[in-house]
């Protein structure tokens, strides 16, 4: 593998990694604060299971940079335009309905992404997919239930849903959005296409949200640009608390 290939591979990485952590640290936001105690440790386990991943991802990217670089360096020594998350996983906990609208739009990209991964090319990529879909098609269980007892619960958690829908769905069509690297990588036989899986997975949202009584918004798709590494306002909130340990005192250890 030479030094562009070995440059590709790393920023792919970094791109499924990258929506793990930072989808994991809202999470962490939560701990403390679910409206039930079984909710929040359940979301607490959501972040943990996601932060898994991102180890396991991060671990292997540290090993094709090499040089000096960690899992941790990769983590903490970013900068907001180095980070291709897409930007639906960035967005706050508004609420309740907030975090399990945007834990269900991403569980149901991500578990069909993870399938698609499953048939890596690269051996190292498809372990991890198949280890992570095992926690990822417990997540989508959850956030889908949530979706349908609050979608057609009461009346204010309808309205509350329905609001957080029509904030967060535009988001998704980023999803689909092919950046070069996911292109090299797809033609290389190590990731998906993600065009090939964008049917199936309006497919099996929009089947979700007519269970929940949930309208689908018909504002146009958001154009964003997170997998190029331009993102919203709350990513710098996010790393300005995430990487404040790791820069404030260099090469800690507990």
């Amino acid at each position: 593998m030479n030094e562009m290939e070995k440059e590709s591979l790393y920023k792919y990485l970094l791109m499924l990694g990258d929506n793990s952590m930072i989808l994991g640290h809202r999470l962490s936001e939560l701990c403390g604060h679910g409206p039930t105690l079984e909710t929040d440790i359940a979301l607490t386990n959501h972040s943990l299971d996601l932060f898994g991943q991102v180890r396991n991802l991060f671990q292997y990217a540290a090993k094709i940079k090499g040089e000096e670089a960690t899992e941790d360096t990769i983590a903490y020594l970013r900068n907001e335009r180095q980070h291709l998350n897409c930007i639906l996983v960035e967005q706050p906990n508004t609420d309740f309905a907030h975090v399990i609208v945007r834990q269900f739009l991403f569980d149901a990209f991500q578990k069909l992404q993870l399938e698609g991964l499953e048939k890596s090319n690269d051996a190292q990529i498809a372990a991890i997919a198949i280890k992570s879909l095992k926690e990822t098609k417990y997540h989508f269980r959850f956030s889908s239930e949530w979706c349908k007892r609050l979608g057609a619960g009461t009346e204010i958690s309808h309205q509350k849903m329905q609001l957080a829908l029509d904030t967060l769905y535009p988001f998704v069509y980023e999803f689909f959005q092919e950046t070069p690297i996911e292109k090299e990588m797809f033609d290389k036989g190590i990731g998906i296409d993600v065009k090939s899986i964008e049917k199936n997975y309006f497919t099996i949202v929009n089947e979700i949200l007519e269970e929940a009584t949930l309208k689908i918004p018909e504002t146009p798709g958001r154009h964003t640009n997170g997998k190029i590494g331009i993102h919203s306002e709350h990513l710098g909130f996010i790393l300005s608390d995430f990487q404040y340990m790791q820069r404030s005192f260099p090469n800690m250890q507990w």
